[in-house]
């Protein structure tokens, strides 16, 4: 079988399909979660805590070493808590997104097995038995 063909073959496989276009879409959800996280939920609790970004916050571990004409000689060492903690955040909605997608497919999944098996065709009675066996009896003559 050619290269070609193979990756072909490969590349047209329902699953493969099917993985690529959630990876888009997990891709477009995850700007909108980050633009959310950024721009609508922690500019409200910057404010709170104090000025400017939450993504600016950090810890300065070292000061930045300036020369006398204002040339900075080596940058400050700082720890960027605020960073992370918006990372996290971000994390935190993808995954509680995702687990409840997740359970929905499973519930309907559940369902869907769940579904009762149809009712089994009851056995004829004993008169419709003697019946039929009249009828036959009366097509034969």
């Amino acid at each position: 079988m050619s290269f070609k063909t193979e990756l072909k073959e490969f590349l047209m496989r329902g699953n493969v399909v099917d993985m690529a276009v959630g990876i888009v879409i997990g891709g477009a959800f995850g700007k909108i979660v980050t633009s959310f996280v950024n721009d609508i939920l922690m500019p409200p609790i910057a404010a709170v805590l104090g000025d400017g970004q939450f993504n600016d916050f950090k810890l300065v571990l070292k000061q930045a070493v300036i020369d006398a004409n204002g040339a900075e000689l080596s940058p400050a060492v700082t720890w960027g808590y605020g960073s992370f903690i918006q990372a996290v955040v971000d994390f935190l909605i993808v995954g509680t997104s995702i687990f409840l997608v997740i359970k929905a497919m499973n519930s309907l999944k559940r369902k869907k097995e769940e579904a009762p098996a149809p009712a089994p065709v009851p056995e004829p009675s004993k008169e419709e038995l003697l019946l039929t066996e009249i009828r036959d009896l009366l097509k034969k003559q």
